[in-house]
């Protein structure tokens, strides 16, 4: 029998093509396949790990933006939030997504809501704060629930008898928020706030406008728990 040898024919697939560093545009794609892939936002820290520290900050923010530009009329865009740059579906356009998800948005009480309204405002907080500013007690599931979703955290005691735990709101808060900073916070005069599926925060009318002159006074809500 006769030894015959076997030929590997070329692949189809197209040639790989190393990523030049120093062009913009292949940066660009980079930076674009890491944030599209990404489960949390990218701080810039992170993002200069994919050239191996040797972009500047300068740099790197110009690039962004120029991303950002790219995707502005996009069903996504590209937004800098507290914990870094990400991609985010537009909220017109997330509407019939959430159709594809049988599951149903979680629903907060008021009482909840407006702990976390007045947490986000006047953080750090006690619970004593809170009851004071709502004019009625704040049971431990309402913390406990802003505390799972990881919108708030103990971050200390405050100094005084007793040393009552003080709390404020997270990073987590700030990126559900599509915020950098809580700067960034809508005015009180705004509509308020109702928890969403997957922590997107849907503005919706609330009963009274609330002023900043309310805080640290009662809040004049109906319906409290």
């Amino acid at each position: 029998m006769l030894n015959q040898s076997i030929v590997l024919l070329p692949s189809n697939s197209p040639e790989k093509k190393d990523i030049d560093q120093r062009d913009p545009d292949q940066i660009k794609r980079v930076l674009e396949a890491a944030l599209l892939t990404a489960q949390d936002p990218l701080p810039l820290s992170e993002l200069n790990k994919l050239f191996d520290g040797e972009l500047s900050t300068e740099i790197l923010r110009k690039l962004l933006e120029e991303l950002r530009e790219k995707w502005a009329e996009g069903s996504v865009e590209l937004v800098c939030v507290a914990g870094g740059w990400r991609f985010h579906t537009k909220l017109e356009v997330q509407e019939f997504l959430n159709k594809l998800s049988p599951q149903k948005p979680p629903r907060y009480s008021r009482a909840v809501l407006e702990t976390l309204t007045i947490i986000a405002y006047r953080q750090p907080v006690t619970r004593g704060d809170i009851e004071e500013i709502r004019g009625v007690s704040v049971s431990s599931p309402i913390l406990k629930v802003l505390e799972a979703r990881g919108w708030i955290e103990a971050i200390g005691h405050r100094d005084v008898p007793g040393r009552p735990v003080l709390f404020a709101t997270t990073e987590d808060f700030l990126n559900d928020l599509n915020l950098r900073s809580l700067e960034e916070l809508p005015p009180l005069e705004e509509p308020g706030l109702l928890v969403e599926e997957k922590g997107s925060l849907e503005m919706l009318p609330v009963p009274e406008q609330i002023s900043n002159s309310d805080i640290p006074g009662k809040l004049n809500f109906d319906d409290r728990d």
